[in-house]
């Protein structure tokens, strides 16, 4: 291409310069938005080809002719390199999604891991080896009972708000006998006194259906654990001592006990028994109700009419029994805040015991 000498045309070669600069920045672009974010200095209006173009008007005509063929024959040339590139670049980035979005449907899964017992079950199996190095044997009874083994012979009386539809779940009712799920572990004392083996040192634990409402304290299926004592002599504070104990084994030496006066009609006199809690450390939460405490059970001296119920002599035999959530003890124990953390299946907690 000849020189030409109006201001703003392009010297000898330096449109050749232009397509090599051109043809190197393109061949270097390693995106489709950097490329995109070039083309305007390439081929736009910011382009040196299209400012050359604009100083056109100021040439010969002979002059023009050959400088306008020169300049649209490099822009076709790099507009070519640009549209190759960018051809490139959108395969390059439509194959490093699909590689991204591929799913190895012959990749082996690892093995699933070893499970565990549930933490309750846990709880459970270290009670009864506790009460049986104290001596206790461990019973067992069905989750499904009659009305009798539930309630009457346990010195329930039959307008005992216990006993209503409302809270309990009944399986049948009728004129002689009702059947119900057992609303606490206390009927497997009466099984055992009706075997008539005594002295009796025993612990029944089991799952229980009442109708109460899941909140951070309570759940309709839960697991308590009764244990019942009958020898000659056996007094109140052989019940105190026996609670002390196991709380003792199963707390440590850092958490209180206490006895409160209570009612229950299978027991005489009856109290509850509650520990520190161990969430707050008995200064108050939600757990605890704001009181420091958090009640496990129910405990007393056997009452009479129980005895009466089985074929036991009061005037020979006394005994004590105790009822307490085993859900209670894993949650107070291991500070958990909330009961329905057990059933809610969420492995990140399960997995932590």
């Amino acid at each position: 291409m000849s020189a030409v000498a109006s201001d703003g045309a392009p010297r000898p070669g330096e449109i050749e310069e232009f397509e090599r600069v051109a043809a190197e920045r393109v061949a270097g672009v390693r995106d489709l938005g950097t490329l995109e974010a070039a083309v305007p200095e390439l081929t736009g209006r910011r382009s040196p080809i299209a400012g050359w173009k604009r100083s056109l008007g100021g040439l010969a005509p002979e002059q023009r002719r050959e400088v306008g063929r020169v300049l649209n024959d490099a822009l076709v040339r790099i507009e070519t390199l640009v549209e190759q590139r960018r051809e490139v670049l959108a395969r390059a980035d439509r194959e490093a999604r699909l590689a991204a979005d591929r799913l190895d449907l012959t990749e082996v899964p690892p093995a699933p891991g070893s499970g565990h017992l549930h933490l309750v079950t846990q709880v459970r199996e270290e009670l009864e080896d506790i009460f049986v190095g104290m001596g206790y044997e461990i019973a067992d009874g069905p989750e499904a009972e009659t009305e009798w083994y539930n309630f009457t012979a346990l010195n329930v009386p039959r307008d005992h708000p216990a006993r209503s539809m409302q809270d309990s779940f009944y399986l049948a009712t009728g004129d002689h006998e009702s059947f119900l799920l057992r609303t606490q572990t206390s009927p497997g004392q009466i099984r055992l006194l009706e075997r008539g083996e005594l002295p009796l040192y025993a612990v029944v634990p089991g799952r229980v259906y009442r109708r109460d409402t899941a909140d951070a304290r309570h759940l309709p299926v839960f697991h308590q654990i009764e244990g019942i004592v009958v020898d000659r002599g056996v007094t109140f504070g052989d019940l105190a001592g026996t609670i002390e104990t196991f709380v003792r084994e199963i707390f440590g030496e850092g958490v209180a006990t206490r006895l409160r006066p209570a009612y229950f009609p299978f027991t005489e006199p009856s109290a509850e028994f509650e520990i520190t809690c161990t969430i707050c450390g008995g200064s108050g939460c939600k757990t605890c109700s704001q009181t420091g405490w958090i009640e496990l059970g129910g405990c007393g001296m056997i009452h009479p009419a129980v005895f009466e119920a089985t074929g036991v002599d009061p005037e020979i035999w006394t005994g004590f029994a105790f009822g307490f959530g085993i859900d209670r003890i894993a949650m107070m124990r291991h500070e958990i805040g909330d009961l329905r953390s057990f059933i809610e299946n969420d492995v990140r907690f399960l997995t932590q015991f």
